[in-house]
């Protein structure tokens, strides 16, 4: 398809524009998807603000990550999608062959092949992703809906590679999006969930997403808070941080109880350090883990955990904006009020 489509453009961080640009030419192993919904994240306001060297590399670039669609133009050597089809995927693919592919690690891909641009009227889904990471949405889910599998994708990850029992107590530091999927993904688990933010409206949310405890950072020590929560004082069975401050990391691994696991999720700063009780963490026996984005298999998984309404994504979108608007939706964010602002093109 030729033509311009109508796209917010990132130039350098603050400096995102929304114009027209070109719709870009497909390749015979590409698809061409009308974005139908495209939802705010977290990552995409630290783009705007300071940039990113993994998804933007060179400028002008389109930018933005979570969105669904319709197909319509397929490159003559793609077998699994037609025009037509209701799309939604993940925003990267692992090439299966690196060291880290080979042992199963497939979030660590060396050549992770990237895709960007949610907020513009039309995006190329790249060869890979088409093959491994792209899905047909099943019938009744809706697009703004469907559009939410890449972050819950990466909320699932974290909670599989972090074993919880059914009676666990989970703590889960920060009750934005990702922090309120990990609520209720903890909670299908058969954990008892502690939300932990400064704000009260999230942490009200959080109750909808089945927190049965909730704690206002801001209101004395967290950590002493939240042990006095627990058995004896001891501390959550479990962790997880999904704020990204290094400060928090390190309440998180002073609030676990002995024996206990700390998921450090929240991505932070680059060269940002944190500091760690090295007895605590040796004579206690502290589990201390990170774990990053996404693999194929769980973006799946987080598709069908939408589709069947064991997760009910309506519930993570606070409003729309249309996509002239879009750095509006991803100021509020940043001001924390709401959860995530669904942008219709």
């Amino acid at each position: 398809m030729e033509g311009k489509m109508r796209a917010m453009m990132f130039y350098a961080p603050g400096d995102v524009r929304f114009e027209e640009t070109d719709i870009s030419r497909l390749n015979d192993d590409e698809i061409l998807v009308k974005v139908k919904a495209a939802t705010t994240c977290g990552t995409d306001l630290k783009t705007y603000r300071r940039g990113h060297p993994s998804i933007i590399k060179t400028v002008p670039s389109t930018f933005g990550h979570e969105f669904s669609g319709d197909v319509v133009e397929v490159g003559k050597n793609v077998q699994n999608f037609q025009v037509g089809d209701r799309v939604v995927g993940a925003n990267s693919a692992p090439c299966f062959h690196c060291y880290n592919c080979r042992q199963g690690m497939y979030s660590l891909c060396e050549n992770l092949e990237f895709l960007n641009g949610a907020y513009s009227e039309y995006v190329v889904i790249p060869k890979q992703i088409v093959k491994h990471n792209y899905y047909k949405i099943p019938e009744g889910l809706d697009y703004r809906e469907a559009a939410l599998v890449e972050p819950l994708a990466c909320a699932l990850h974290g909670i599989e590679r972090t074993p919880i029992r059914v009676g666990d107590v989970v703590a889960v530091v920060g009750a934005g999006p990702i922090g309120l999927m990990f609520v209720k993904l903890a909670t299908l688990k058969g954990a008892t969930v502690i939300s932990i933010d400064l704000s009260d409206y999230r942490l009200e949310e959080a109750k909808k997403f089945g927190a049965k405890l909730t704690v206002n950072a801001g209101e004395g020590d967290p950590v002493e808070v939240v042990k006095g929560m627990t058995e004896e004082g001891k501390g959550p069975d479990v962790v997880i941080e999904a704020t990204g401050f290094p400060e928090v990391w390190e309440q998180a691994v002073r609030m676990v109880r002995p024996g206990g696991i700390v998921n450090l999720f929240g991505g932070t700063k680059k060269d940002t350090t944190f500091n760690i009780d090295c007895q605590w963490f040796h004579y206690a026996e502290i589990t201390v883990k990170a774990v990053f984005h996404h693999t194929p298999y769980h973006v799946k998984k987080a598709l069908e955990l939408l589709a069947t309404g064991q997760v009910d994504g309506r519930m993570f979108i606070s409003g729309e904006y249309p996509l002239e608007q879009t750095l509006e939706a991803l100021e509020r964010i940043g001001r924390q009020e709401g959860i995530k602002y669904a942008i219709i093109p």
